[in-house]
C-alpha cells in the first residue's frame, strides 16, 4: 500500500555492552544485548542502501551515518546523547518481578513491543517495524497471489480505509467501493471482534486475511452513509499488474492499458504490453488506466512514466537533508503517442507520480475522481533477523512541484461513477478519455 524503494544493502552498529547486568534478572541477562541492539534500530543504527536504477544512493545522509559511527563500542549512545534507557530497564525489571502471570512474560515479544511502540510513536502510519511473520507476508504481496477478500488498504485520517478493491475478488462483488472506512472486523473462527481505531496496517491485513472459503465480516462506512456489515467469504486472491485491450471509436484505434499495481511482476507484464502497442499497427491514442492502483515500488513507477517522457524530471524526492530528482530513462517507445490517465480516489503513491509526470511533462488529462494523495516515500528493510523496518525518508513532488500528500491530484476533466447506476457495464470515465483522445 505504501512508495517502497527496494533495499539492496543494509547492515547494523556495533557490538552492545554486557556490563553492569548484575541488576537484570538471571532469565532475561542475555537478551539485554539484543534489546539494545534492536532498539538501536529505531534510534538511527541502520545503515542501508536502496536500488536506485544502476546507482546505490545512501538511505541515510553521511551526518547520520556519522553519528552511528561515533556510538561507543558499548553499544549504547555516547556521552553526548541525551538517551536514557535506564527507565526502559525499570520498566521490564518491574514486569519480571511482579506480574502475576510469569508465562506472559515472552521476552522475544516484549522486544518486538518495544521497538513496535518506539516506531509509533512518530505518528506515521506508513513507518513501521515488522516481525518475521509480518515481513515475510508483506514480501508475499508482492509477488500478486495471497488468500483474502480482495482489498487494499491505507489510511485517510488515521483511519483504516479501503484505498482499491481488487476487480471480480469478493470485496468488489460485494460493492466494496475505494474510499470506504473499515470501522470493525469480525471473524468467529479467528477469535475476532473489534474495531480498528488504532490498528496497525499489518494487523488489519492479518486479520481480514484467511484461507479460501472462509468468512470474515467487516463494517464499512462511506461518506455520507451509515455503518454497513458486510459478510466476505475469501478466495484466492490474484492480481495481474497490466491489462491491454484496444478501442475502436469512430474509425480511430485507442490502447487502453490498465495498471493495477507497481510490483514484482510489474516491469515484465508492462514491456509486452508496450511491445504489442507498437506493434499493433496504427493506434490513434492511450489511456493508461491507473484506477485503483495503490502504487508499489518508485523505480518502476520512474521507468513506466519514462516509456511517454523523452527526457527530463519525472519526480523530485525532498528528504532530511538532500533532494534528488528522478530523470526519465531514454528509449521511450511511447513519447510520441497521445496519452490520457484516468484516476480515482483508489490512484495511490506511485500510481499519482506516473499521472503528475505525464500531466506535467506530457500535457496529459487527468479524468476522473481526485486521487488519493499520499506523497511520501518508504524504505523497506529486511533486517538481519528477518524483521522489516519500514522507514518515511522522503516525501515526493510533481515535476511542477506539488506536493500530493493529503489532497489528491485534481481531475483536468472531473467524471464521477454513479455506484447506483443500474448499468454497471457503463464506464462514463473511459467514455471521456476517448473522446479527449479524439
Amino acid at each position: 500500500l505504501v512508495l517502497y524503494h527496494e533495499p539492496e544493502l543494509y547492515s547494523t552498529h556495533g557490538a552492545a555492552n554486557h556490563s553492569n547486568m548484575s541488576l537484570l534478572p538471571s532469565t532475561f541477562k542475555g537478551l539485554r544485548n539484543l534489546i539494545i541492539a534492536v532498539l538501536l534500530v529505531g534510534l538511527g543504527g541502520v545503515v542501508g542502501f536502496r536500488l536506485g536504477r544502476g546507482q546505490n544512493v545512501p538511505l541515510f545522509p553521511s551526518n547520520t551515518v556519522s553519528q552511528i559511527s561515533r556510538l561507543t563500542n558499548t553499544g549504547v549512545p555516547s556521552q553526548n546523547s541525551s538517551v536514557d534507557f535506564s527507565h526502559f530497564w525499570d520498566v521490564w525489571n518491574r514486569l519480571e518481578a511482579a506480574y502475576y502471570d510469569p508465562s506472559k512474560l515472552d521476552a522475544n515479544k516484549m522486544v518486538d513491543g518495544a521497538i513496535q511502540g518506539m516506531v509509533a510513536s512518530l505518528g506515521d502510519p506508513y513507518t513501521m517495524y515488522l516481525p518475521k511473520e509480518d515481513q515475510q507476508r508483506t514480501s508475499d504481496d508482492l509477488q500478486g497471489q495471497f488468500g483474502g477478500v480482495g482489498i487494499e488498504l491505507g489510511y485517510k485520517n488515521q483511519t483504516l480505509v479501503v484505498i482499491a478493491p481488487l476487480k471480480g475478488m469478493p470485496a468488489a462483488a460485494a460493492g466494496v467501493q475505494a474510499g470506504d472506512y473499515i470501522l470493525h472486523i469480525k471473524d468467529t473462527t479467528k477469535g475476532i471482534d473489534k474495531d480498528t481505531n488504532g490498528i496497525s496496517l499489518p494487523d488489519a491485513v492479518d486479520e481480514i486475511r484467511g484461507p479460501k472459503g472462509s468468512t470474515v465480516t467487516l463494517t464499512f462506512l462511506r461518506d455520507g452513509g451509515k455503518p454497513e456489515e458486510k459478510t466476505l467469504t475469501r478466495d484466492t486472491i490474484v492480481v495481474p499488474s497490466v491489462d491491454l485491450s484496444y478501442i475502436q471509436k469512430n474509425g480511430k484505434t485507442f490502447a487502453d492499458l490498465r495498471l493495477s499495481q507497481f510490483g514484482g511482476n510489474t516491469d515484465e507484464e508492462w514491456k509486452k504490453a508496450v511491445n504489442d502497442i507498437v506493434s499493433h499497427g496504427k493506434v490513434d491514442g492511450v489511456i493508461l488506466d491507473v484506477r485503483n492502483n495503490p502504487g508499489g515500488f518508485l523505480e518502476e513507477a520512474v521507468s513506466i512514466a519514462s516509456e511517454f517522457i523523452p527526457d527530463g524530471v519525472v519526480v523530485t524526492q525532498q528528504g532530511k537533508d538532500q533532494t534528488i530528482p528522478y530523470y526519465a530513462a531514454a528509449g521511450g517507445k511511447l513519447t510520441k503517442m497521445s496519452v490520457d490517465v484516468l484516476i480515482n480516489k483508489g490512484s495511490a503513491s506511485a500510481a499519482e507520480i506516473v499521472s503528475g509526470a505525464l500531466r506535467d511533462r506530457r500535457g496529459a488529462k487527468l479524468i476522473g475522481e481526485k486521487s488519493f494523495g499520499k506523497g511520501t516515500v518508504q524504505d523497506a528493510l529486511e533486517l538481519p533477523d528477518g524483521t522489516g523496518l519500514h522507514i518515511t525518508v522522503a516525501k515526493w513532488l510533481t515535476p511542477s512541484g506539488e506536493w500530493v500528500h493529503g489532497k489528491g491530484l485534481t481531475p483536468t476533466i472531473p467524471v464521477t461513477i454513479d455506484p447506483n447506476a443500474t448499468d454497471q457495464t457503463q464506464d462514463p470515465q473511459l467514455d471521456a478519455a476517448i473522446k479527449a483522445l479524439e
